[in-house]
């Protein structure tokens, strides 16, 4: 049955619609989803229970050759190495932590939210379930918007009309072998921009009884839309809604890395950073993932070459990073951020998956992608305002006087740097060095065409330049059956 399932579409997505005609009678009435504790439960599926971090922090340039032990998993090890390298990452579509894994999990997210609207849709209380309706319009463009981002070129004005897309199904699936068609770029860009404006003006947190931070808030959602709008390079809409998910003084929003979790010894921060309680953290996700075991270890991650430029040195501000790097040597250099639990997998047995609880939106990339958006608009003064919030959380000893950033100092750490794009590296600087192990570094290599050199300690050099085809994920083998043409090699 799990067989064929997998095989009524790429989409996969029979795992909640199911093939309608397999039973004429429902046995129970557990299936028949009415009420809105039930559509609320429903919903907790429309989020991508798959992790994207492990393929795309080994593609950017956060990952050197370090000669790691690696992970004593050898699909982690293949992943890792394969991306590392921009080779075709070859796994089975059900490998935690591969690229098809998450394009399928994506799609099984897609088909809860729309199963949900179906049901609002055909509800009498329709009216009564719009915050609910709100939750699976942002789930859904969520989920595509990750889709397109890594499966598809970058969004480009010039190009985007004919770029092959991403399928953008809005509806739950009913037939099997169904064909697909991926439109454009600019195609899946108007429907996750539709399904954003639809639904966040519904997104209401009083229905998040338990757990909000693991729903779409009104912060997270604002968070997501001002993500959605720097890739569609639509700055002043990012600016706008970043503001939503900022309320109040920029920096009270944001983690407080250099005074208390700079105090904690490395098990309280593996288990702290990624609290639902924790300022910064706007919208967490459980995921099924070996990714928070096996980082320290993989061979190609956070090495000595990225810890010396990022963390060891002074960076624009003139001080250093509060982050406690751990590791006995550069082959398992980490920063603790990830606490695996395991969740048996029957009633009766003795061992479980692991699990990963991931930071999908934060109040930190919200604060730096406003400063990005407003850089890129010459507002200066803004940017760097915003910059200084960061600084003033995430610097060790901090102070204003010392550490504050000024128009001079930022073109005299960039070499005499024109101030808008001295303020632009810094930004990106930031987030390189804030995101270390968290994937983000690679959505802002796309965003720019930034060029990335990975070194082999064989000597071998492998490039991805800045047109490179490799840039897009490739789709995965089971799409060709529902008519999907491969991305150009």
């Amino acid at each position: 049955m799990k067989r064929s399932i997998l095989y009524c579409s790429l989409l996969s997505m029979a795992l909640l619609a199911g093939c309608n005609k397999y039973l004429d009678k429902e046995p129970d009435n557990r299936t028949d989803i009415q009420t809105a504790d039930q559509i609320a439960q429903l919903l907790t599926a429309a989020y991508p229970r798959a992790n994207y971090i492990l393929f795309c922090e080994a593609m950017s340039d956060n990952a050197e050759d370090k000669e790691g032990a690696g992970s004593s998993y050898d699909i982690l090890n293949k992943i890792n190495r394969q991306s590392y390298r921009y080779e075709p990452v070859e796994t089975a579509p059900d490998d935690q932590d591969s690229p098809d894994n998450y394009w399928m999990a994506c799609y099984r997210a897609i088909a809860a939210a729309n199963q949900a609207l179906e049901i609002i849709d055909a509800s009498p209380d329709k009216a009564q379930l719009n915050a609910h309706r709100g939750e699976a319009l942002l789930a859904r463009a969520y989920a595509h918007f990750m889709l397109v981002a890594l499966f598809a070129k970058t969004y480009d004005p010039a190009t985007a009309a004919s770029d092959p897309g991403i399928p953008y199904v809005t509806a739950p699936e009913k037939e099997v072998f169904l064909q697909y068609d991926r439109k454009t770029v600019a195609y899946t860009y108007e429907m996750i921009e539709k399904d954003i404006k639809e639904g966040y003006p519904l997104i209401d947190d009083k229905i998040y009884k338990e757990a909000p931070k693991f729903h779409f808030n009104k912060k997270a959602a604002a968070a997501f839309a001002a993500r959605f709008y720097l890739f569609k390079q639509d700055y002043v809409q990012t600016i706008s809604y970043a503001n939503q998910a900022l309320p109040g003084n920029a920096a009270d929003n944001i983690r407080p890395w250099n005074t208390i979790l700079t105090n904690l010894q490395y098990n309280e921060l593996e288990a702290e950073y990624t609290k639902s309680t924790l300022t910064g953290n706007l919208l967490l996700q459980e995921a099924n993932s070996f990714w928070g075991e096996a980082y320290p270890s993989l061979r190609f991650g956070l090495g000595q070459k990225i810890a010396n430029n990022l963390l060891i040195q002074n960076n624009v501000s003139g001080g250093r990073y509060t982050y406690d790097l751990y590791g006995a040597s550069p082959r398992n250099y980490n920063i603790p951020k990830f606490y695996t639990h395991t969740v048996a997998t029957s009633i009766n047995a003795n061992t479980g998956d692991p699990y990963n609880t991931i930071p999908l939106f934060t109040a930190e990339e919200a604060l730096l992608n406003r400063a990005e958006a407003y850089a890129v608009q010459g507002e200066i003064a803004l940017a760097i305002a915003d910059m200084n919030a960061f600084i003033s959380k995430n610097i060790e000893g901090y102070t204003a006087g010392a550490h504050n950033l000024t128009n001079s100092k930022l073109t005299n750490y960039y070499g005499g740097a024109p101030l808008q794009y001295a303020a632009m590296y810094a930004i990106l600087d930031f987030k390189k060095a804030f995101f270390l192990h968290e994937g983000i570094r690679w959505f802002d290599i796309l965003r720019w065409n930034i060029p990335v050199t990975h070194e082999t300690l064989e000597g071998e050099q492998i490039v991805l330049t800045a047109d490179d085809n490799r840039r897009a994920l490739q789709l995965p083998a089971l799409t060709k059956q529902a008519g999907l043409a491969p991305n150009p090699r």
